[in-house]
Order: C-alpha cells, then structure tokens, then sequence
C-alpha cells in the first residue's frame, strides 16, 4: 500500500492536564511535533508510554520513529549521581523510550531524537550525559535561537549544508558518545549539537527544537528514509 509514511512521536505523561471541565492523567505532544510530521509529508502516530516489552511490536509498526523533547533523563541511566540542576525523574518515559530506540536501532527502523530524545539516543548506546549548562536556555519557557554549525560529510549536512540558527531550550547536553556515534553538528561553543550513527541505518539526534522553527529538512530527511525503508512500503 503506499501512501504517507507512519512516523510514531513518543508522548509525555502528565499526571495532570486540564480541558473543559476535567482535570486527568493525560498522555500528551505539543503539537508542534505532529504538525512538523504532516508537513514533512508524514503521518503522525502518538506513542505514550507503554510497558518496555511491548516497544519492538510497536515499532514494527511503524514506518519512522521520533523521540520527542521533555524532561531529564535519570542519571542512574548512564550511571552518573544527580546533580542538583538535574530535574525529577520520569522513570516510566525513559524506560519506554530507551526500549523504543532500542527496538528502533534493532529493526533498522528510521529514528530521529528531538532534545531528550537525542540525549536518550545517546544513553541507549552507553554514552553519558553533562547534566548541567548556561547559555541554552535563556529564559524560563522561552525558546531561543543560536547557529549550528553542521560537521561535513554527514547525514545531518546532506540534509542541511549550511550554518544555520536553530530554536532552543536545554540545559543538558552530550559528554561522552555513545557507541559508534559522531557528532554532525555543533554550536559555537563546541556544544554537540547532533549526533548520527553512521551505517546504511538512518539514525540522527538533534539538540535542538525544529518543531518550534519553519524549518522542515530534518523531519523531511526522516520522513524520506521512511518512504525507502523496508518497513515504509
């Protein structure tokens, strides 16, 4: 069957949302993220958290996969101590979506990591994570911009050549790479702004937030490799 490939956006879990009259527990996406799917020419399947063994099935599934931005990761996941900048854990999200990049990795399953999900694409291939840095985060709920500069000859420059500035809001970045990762993009002060792993997999974290820009060549790169994978017939 052909048609718009099926890209899943890993969701949050709130313990409380509000609409009408209720107040719920709620599985929910800024719709940034399935806005930026349609435009890429994309399907968007939100994904809430599930038990971890149910990860593989769910990504067999699916065409691409994004792990969408949110809280810290627990630093008991890349073996590291809290430090007091680090916020509260959201064990249930990181068991979810390590499982999900996991079976994503394990299935050649197209997969992009939004933020957290490129520190947790990072953690999943036991790399570590600097748990605390200024300049990225501006002001509280704001998002602001800084250039990237992308590292020639990878996936993320054949999708975007040129610097370019990009929106942002975190305070956590890459320290150590995982295994067989190499950073394809970096801001000016050497932070790693996107990682890749190379091979015939198309795999690729960003720091940033293009869901928050007009900018839709990264979704796109993802959604076309979708369309080509196996899995995206």
């Amino acid at each position: 069957m052909g048609g718009r490939p099926l890209i899943g956006v890993s969701t949050y879990l709130e313990s409380g949302a509000r609409w009408g009259v209720w107040e719920l527990e709620a599985a929910l996406l800024p719709a940034g993220y399935p806005r930026l799917v349609q435009r890429a020419g994309g399907l968007a399947a939100m994904l809430p958290p599930d038990v971890p063994e149910q990860a593989a099935a769910t990504v067999a599934r699916l065409d691409g996969l994004v792990i969408a931005g949110g809280p810290d990761v627990e630093p008991v996941r890349y073996g590291a101590e809290r430090d007091p900048h680090t916020g509260p854990p959201a064990r249930e999200r990181d068991a979810w979506e390590l499982a999900l990049i996991r079976a994503a990795l394990t299935a050649d399953v197209p997969l992009l990591g939004i933020c957290r999900g490129m520190q947790l694409l990072n953690v999943a291939l036991d790399g570590t994570l600097v748990q605390h840095l200024d300049g990225h985060a501006e002001v509280v709920g704001v998002f602001g911009h800084h250039p990237v500069k992308p590292v020639p000859g990878t996936r993320y420059a054949r999708a975007v050549p040129e610097e370019t500035s990009v929106p942002t809001y975190h305070h956590q970045s890459v320290d150590r790479l995982g295994t067989g990762l190499l950073p394809s993009a970096h801001a000016a002060d050497g932070t790693v702004e996107a990682i890749e792993l190379p091979g015939s997999s198309w795999v690729l974290g960003v720091q940033w937030h293009p869901e928050m820009g007009e900018d839709v060549r990264v979704m796109r790169a993802l959604v076309e490799a979708a369309q080509s994978s196996p899995s995206g017939v």
